[in-house]
């Protein structure tokens, strides 16, 4: 009975990789006769950590982080269209404190270019760029009063410029001097407050409402990003986002930064691991702290989010 079982489970295995064999082949078959390139990656990263009778003492606590990105890529002679969607959320939980987010993004790029020739690595390019988040985001340990809420901020650039793209080394940059940056804040108890730099409510002496914050804050100014991806060792590749934004009419040399940048180890086809930093400089985004048990807005600061993960990866 076991050795039955034993070669039943064989042949489906055998089954299984042969069918999953011919799909890949026959999508391949379909990529090459295609204008479009795709490809998704969705990955799960966890963390855990016990203790038991642990002398030196400490908290049990178990992460996840899910991740996904989708590319969607049109080339025809000199004409490219790249779009990518990227979204990002995580969890934790340790011993005594209430579920917590770690992670949370959503973020779609698209940008269209031309090109006069095959030999030039120059575009004539329009870029176009959403982001926002999909849940309510705290000061922990105050999870009464949210700082952040989907569409609230949201963020949108779009403009016009050039990109260099040098798919053999896998730089590209974009280089605009026209770009539309709104900001939106689609909550008015945020934008009351003047949150992501909308303009805030007013009241009298009295504290009554006068005229409501707004939920939109236009802006346009000046944007360069750059991307580059490169395999520095064996199954270890290194990948940096970089972007950098001055408004022309809010503060013109006042530049917002947004870096990231990681490092991929390949353990297998479906295992690897990761680690990386995001950061992030706005001046219209005012920190959030916790003094004598009230929550407090001050300046502008740098945000720095440092990533380290192991996981499973499909891509397909």
């Amino acid at each position: 009975m076991k050795l039955f079982k034993s070669s039943l489970a064989f042949f489906v295995v055998l089954v299984s990789t042969t069918t999953y064999s011919q799909i890949k082949v026959s999508q391949n078959t379909a990529k090459k006769d295609s204008l479009w390139e795709q490809k998704n990656t969705i990955g799960f990263d966890v963390s855990q950590i016990a203790f038991l009778n642990w002398n030196a003492g400490g908290n049990s606590s178990i992460s996840g982080l899910l991740k996904g990105n989708f590319t969607r890529n049109y080339r025809r002679q000199n004409l490219k269209w790249v779009n990518e969607l990227t979204v990002h959320y995580g969890v934790n939980k340790q011993d005594g404190v209430e579920l917590r987010k770690t992670d949370d993004a959503l973020k779609f790029t698209s940008t269209v270019g031309y090109r006069k020739d095959s030999l030039s690595l120059w575009f004539s390019t329009a870029k176009f760029d959403f982001s926002t988040q999909f849940t309510n985001g705290y000061s922990y340990p105050n999870t009464t009063n949210a700082i952040s809420k989907p569409f609230a901020p949201a963020y949108i650039y779009l403009g016009i410029g050039s990109e260099y793209n040098d798919k053999e080394n896998q730089l590209t940059v974009y280089i605009s001097p026209l770009t539309m940056k709104s900001t939106l804040v689609l909550d008015q108890t945020l934008a009351n407050q003047g949150a992501f730099g909308v303009t805030k409510a007013t009241y009298d002496i009295d504290g009554n409402l006068l005229t409501e914050g707004e939920l939109f804050k236009f802006g346009l100014g000046f944007l360069v990003t750059s991307q580059f991806k490169r395999e520095i060792f064996e199954n270890i590749s290194f990948e940096n986002r970089l972007s950098l934004y001055s408004d022309y009419i809010n503060k013109f040399g006042n530049i917002d930064v947004e870096w990231q940048f990681k490092f991929d180890l390949v353990v297998n086809e479906n295992v690897r691991a990761n680690i990386g930093a995001h950061i992030i400089y706005d001046d219209d985004i005012k920190a959030k702290e916790e003094i004598n048990g009230q929550q407090v807005t001050v300046g502008p600061k740098i945000q720095l989010k440092q990533m380290l993960g192991v996981g499973l990866v499909y891509e397909f």
